[in-house]
């Protein structure tokens, strides 16, 4: 039996992209994925999520991601739509993969509604399992965990090479981000997400500074 988990990393910051992965195995092969020590990416340094992330390309592990910009997710925010953008890619993902159980991190409260939004959207019924904290559970959904939370620190590390400005997590909590944000929205802006509070507050006291500067 094909298991395939799903999850996502950067759902919550405000620079840099979203990313949804997938990674699958056949069921008796799962041992191996505890014998790496494969668990939930926030509960792994960075160095070691690296060194499992490429144990997993070498493995019998079938992996997918897909890297969503800013810009798109704005564009579902302004819908009121976020959650959608999530079962969108996480579908994708399924009907990439053809797995024959699909375990997947759910990112709302009523997994059961979570869990019928995806079915229904899917061209052929795998057994589905949604759950909260998925990804502490499963080990098939700590792997997708990993490999999405190293694709974007990937990504975001390509942003800062571009733009020559480190401006930390792109996480709201980190301070070196906020600051970043304030001294250099500008060069910035191609990926922010302008949708997101903490960057309205940013932009709004900007153009305030502006406009009194000229009065």
């Amino acid at each position: 039996m094909r298991i395939l988990g799903i999850d996502e990393a950067g759902r919550g910051p405000v620079i840099g992209p979203l990313v949804i992965a997938g990674a699958m195995i056949e069921e008796g092969e799962m041992d191996i994925l505890r014998e790496l020590g494969v668990r939930d990416s926030k509960e792994l340094s960075r160095e070691r999520r690296e060194e499992i992330f490429e144990e997993l390309m070498k493995m019998e592990v079938r992996t997918t991601y897909h890297i969503i910009p800013p810009a798109i997710i704005d564009y579902y925010v302004e819908k009121g739509k976020l959650n959608y953008l999530e079962i969108k890619y996480s579908c994708k993902i399924i009907e990439e993969l053809r797995p024959d159980r699909a375990v997947i991190d759910s990112f709302i409260r009523n997994s059961e509604k979570l869990k019928k939004m995806i079915y229904d959207r899917l061209s052929y019924k795998p057994e589905l399992i949604v759950e909260i904290k998925a990804d502490k559970k499963y080990p098939i959904v700590s792997a997708a965990s990993i490999v999405a939370k190293v694709i974007r620190d990937r990504e975001i590390e390509k942003i800062k090479e571009e733009v020559g400005v480190d401006f930390g997590s792109g996480y709201p909590s980190d301070e070196r981000t906020i600051e970043s944000l304030k001294d250099h929205y500008d060069i910035l802006k191609d990926y922010v997400r302008k949708t997101w509070f903490t960057v309205r507050k940013i932009r709004d006291k900007r153009q305030k500074n502006i406009k009194d500067f000229f009065k």
